[in-house]
Order: structure tokens, then C-alpha cells, then sequence
């Protein structure tokens, strides 16, 4: 018998914590191939982010509410679906769940592909693609239990660190590419559209690029996904995965994931409509009217361009995933899972005073702008480094069986961000809904020093 002796998709004798039945490149390709699948999943759930905010300037008259509606659907299911997808590594495997998601995601990028095309498409229809394009946000609860199995827990940090980091990398590529990608006619079988923007001529546009250019990648990594992975036996029945619940600390980790990867989601599906409200186009204290006849009503005041800096914010919470990773490994979840709580609590408390811009001048926007902008860049930074923590906890506070359902659910749990920051920033004011952010990190970071960090803590980790 040999490490790598398989029945079927499923490995033989398979065990990380022993040299002699755990193969080190095997691990290693699985981690490439199934990170390279998530990034593709971020793309598919936060494509909507990047194409939904240019829907009135396309053409489409949907109502603001409408709109943060419509960006906040991709959370909502990719929180429902990951409560599926959380129970399928030990059920179908690695291999088969991997490549079956990726093909999954050919359904909503090639849906947006033809939609964006065509401003008469009735708003359900474009609700149905933003609810389809949660399959890319369910995966990542299957994924990365499933990856938790490949190694051994001293390296847990780094690898799921790693996969989660580089996928988060997928909201930064959507956003950043989409500004480049619609500039000239790669699909222009589909026809061009017109752009009217803020004071400026209309310019010509190919919408569809931004979601079709990504089809390739997806089939080719699930071709890889098929013939290159394998699956791990982790012997455990749906009700046996449940068994989590019983757990307090499944109940803490929820909460303190919330906080981290919640924040990052949500911060990072909203920002571009935030921007625009705030101190963009939608704000009528800034411009009045529309398209091209719309005037700035503070002079000198130039309106930012949200494509120049919403990729900056998942951009930096990603890098921080993985940065911050090996250190968890060196130090332990517990403490930077505590100096992330920390830093968005006084992140948040310092942009608090930017969600209400002073109109009464240009220099009066352009400070409360900047001050938006670095306050959003710091939450995005520690809700990265609290995302890397916590992953590097759960291993370490759960057994092996257990601690992939944990993943899991906290997980499903989380993605759920994207939804409740589109609600609460269509019920409440951002002003109101940010301190509620910072009494949810309050609760945190006393959850995290009491349980965890502290000296004596029950369960250090």
C-alpha cells in the first residue's frame, strides 16, 4: 500500500499528522487547484458589485433602494447555500465538489454576461442572476473544511490562510479588471452600450466583458479540478456533522467570524454604492440631475470615480489574510484575533465622523472623502487579519471532524455580510448602522480576551 493508493476519488490510509500517510505535493496541488477554483468563486459572487452601480448610468431605472437590494442578494444566498455546501467534503469528496462548483459558476457569469446587454430586462430577472451568483459565495464552506483535511494542523494557518486569502483576491480582481475590461469590444458580437456619466459626455462601453472574459478559467479549472484532485475519507453523517451545535465554542467562533469576514464581505459588496451616495453622483446635496445634463453643485468639487478605489479595500483585507496567516501559525489565532477586534473598533469609531459629508465646501468633501477612504481601508486591513486568525483557531479549538464543520458554519453564517450591510444601509443611516458595528466589535473583543486570549483562558488557542 502506497500514500497515495486510492478507491475510486477517495484516498487510502490517509492521516496529515503522520509523515508516512500523508503526501506533502498532493496536499500542495489540491491547495492550487481548489484556490484557484475559489478565486473564480469571489469573481462569480462579487461580478454583480462590480456591474450593479453602472446600471442607472447603462440605462436602467431601478430606484436606489432597488439597487442595494439587488447587491445585497448575492449575501443572502451565498449565506443559505453555504449551509449546503458546509456538509459536502466528507459526503461527495474534494474532487467531485470541486469540480462540479466550478461548472456551477458558468450559470450566473454567463448570465450577467448577456443581461448587462440590455436595459430592459425586468428586475426580477437580474435578481434571479445576483441570487445565482451566491453559488460562488457557498462554496468557500465546503472548500475550505475540505482543505483543513489535506494538512497537518501545524501548517492549518498557513494553507487555509492561503486559499481564503488568495480567493478574497477575487474581489479585487472583479472590481479592479471590470473599469479595463469594458473599454473595447472583446464580445462585441453582444453590441456596445452607452455610459452617461456626471457631468461628462456619454462613452461607449462592452458591459459584457466584464463577465464573459472569465468563462475560460472556469472550465479550464474544472477540468484541472477533475483529473488532478483527489478526495479525503472523513467518515461522518449529516447528523453527525451537526453534532457542532452542542459546542459553545461554535456559537463564540460565529460571532467573532461575523465580525471578521462579515465586515469584509459586506464592506466589500457595498462600497462602491456607498461611495456613490455618500460622496458620489447619488448624493443630491452634491449634483443635481442626471446623466449628462447632472451639474456639481459644490465648485470645485471633482466627483469621485468609485472604480479608482473600491478594488483597494478587498485588495488589503485579502493581502492581509495571507500575510498575517503564518504568524497565527508562530503565535496562536487567540491574540491577533484580539488586535483585530481592536483595530476595527477604532476604525470604525474614526470613519464614523466621514458617513455624513460637509457640502458646504469643496475642501470640506475632499477632507471628509479622504478620511472615508483610509477609515474603509483600515476596517478592510484588520477584518483581514481577523479573518486569517480565526481560521487558524478553529483547527486548534475543534478535533479534525468537527473543526470542518465549524469552518463551515461560521462561514455560512458570515457570508450572509453583503445582505445585512444592504439592508441595514437601506433601513438606517450609515452613521447609525456603523455603531452598531462598533458595539458588535466591543462584544468581540471581550468574547475573545475571555475565552481565549487571556492568560488562563479556557480554551487558548
Amino acid at each position: 500500500m502506497t500514500k497515495l493508493e486510492t478507491q475510486g476519488d477517495w484516498l487510502v490510509s490517509w492521516d496529515p499528522e503522520d509523515p508516512a500517510k500523508w503526501d506533502k505535493k498532493l496536499a500542495w496541488t489540491t491547495l492550487w487547484i481548489t484556490t484557484f477554483s475559489l478565486t473564480m468563486c469571489f469573481v462569480a459572487w462579487f461580478l454583480p458589485s462590480a456591474i450593479i452601480p453602472k446600471l442607472k448610468a447603462l440605462g436602467y431605472t431601478f430606484t436606489q433602494a432597488q439597487l442595494y437590494w439587488m447587491a445585497a442578494m448575492p449575501g443572502l444566498s451565498a449565506g443559505f447555500m453555504r449551509l449546503f455546501w458546509m456538509i459536502l467534503p466528507p459526503k461527495i469528496g474534494t474532487r467531485k465538489m470541486v469540480t462540479l462548483t466550478s461548472l456551477l459558476l458558468i450559470l450566473p457569469v454567463l448570465g450577467w454576461g448577456f443581461e448587462v446587454t440590455n436595459p430592459d430586462v425586468p428586475y426580477w430577472r437580474l435578481m434571479g442572476l445576483a441570487f445565482l451568483s451566491g453559488i460562488g459565495g457557498g462554496a468557500f464552506s465546503g472548500f475550505m473544511p475540505s482543505t483543513s483535511y489535506f494538512f497537518p494542523k501545524r501548517m492549518s494557518g498557513t494553507a487555509l490562510g492561503l486559499q481564503a486569502g488568495i480567493g478574497n483576491f477575487g474581489v479585487s480582481l472583479v472590481q479592479l479588471a471590470t473599469p479595463w475590461l469594458i473599454t473595447f469590444g472583446m464580445f462585441g458580437f453582444l453590441g456596445s452600450q452607452q455610459m452617461e456619466l456626471a457631468g461628462a459626455s456619454s462613452v461607449t462601453v462592452w458591459y459584457q466583458n466584464s463577465a464573459l472574459v472569465y468563462l475560460p478559467l472556469i472550465i479550464g479549472v474544472a477540468i484541472a479540478a477533475y483529473l488532478f484532485l483527489r478526495s479525503v475519507p472523513v467518515k461522518a453523517s449529516i447528523r453527525q456533522q451537526f453534532d457542532i451545535f452542542g459546542n459553545q465554542d461554535t456559537w463564540w467562533m460565529t460571532l467573532l467570524y461575523i465580525m471578521t469576514f462579515g465586515t469584509f464581505s459586506g464592506l466589500a459588496a457595498q462600497l462602491n454604492l456607498l461611495m456613490l451616495n455618500l460622496y458620489g453622483a447619488n448624493n443630491p446635496d452634491i449634483v443635481s440631475g442626471a446623466g449628462t445634463t447632472a451639474q456639481i453643485l459644490v465648485d470645485g468639487y471633482t466627483l469621485p470615480d468609485p472604480a479608482m478605489y473600491v478594488f483597494l479595500g478587498p485588495l488589503v483585507g485579502a493581502a492581509a489574510r495571507v500575510l498575517f496567516s503564518p504568524l497565527t501559525d508562530r503565535m496562536g489565532g487567540a491574540i491577533w484575533t484580539l488586535i483585530s477586534g481592536i483595530g476595527i473598533l477604532a476604525s470604525i469609531l474614526v470613519t464614523i465622523p466621514a458617513l455624513t459629508p460637509d457640502t458646504s465646501s469643496a475642501e470640506s468633501l475632499r477632507g471628509g472623502f479622504t478620511l472615508f477612504l483610509w477609515g474603509m481601508l483600515a476596517i478592510f486591513l484588520f477584518s483581514g487579519i481577523g479573518n486569517a486568525s480565526t481560521f487558524k483557531q478553529m483547527p486548534m479549538i475543534f478535533e479534525r471532524r468537527q473543526a470542518g464543520g465549524v469552518i463551515g458554519w461560521t462561514a455560512a453564517i458570515a457570508a450572509f455580510g453583503p445582505f445585512l450591510f444592504g439592508v441595514g444601509l437601506t433601513i438606517m443611516s450609515p452613521t447609525l448602522f456603523y455603531i452598531i458595528g462598533a458595539a458588535w466589535a466591543v462584544m468581540c473583543i471581550a468574547i475573545t480576551w475571555l475565552r481565549y486570549a487571556r492568560p488562563g483562558a479556557p480554551k487558548p488557542s
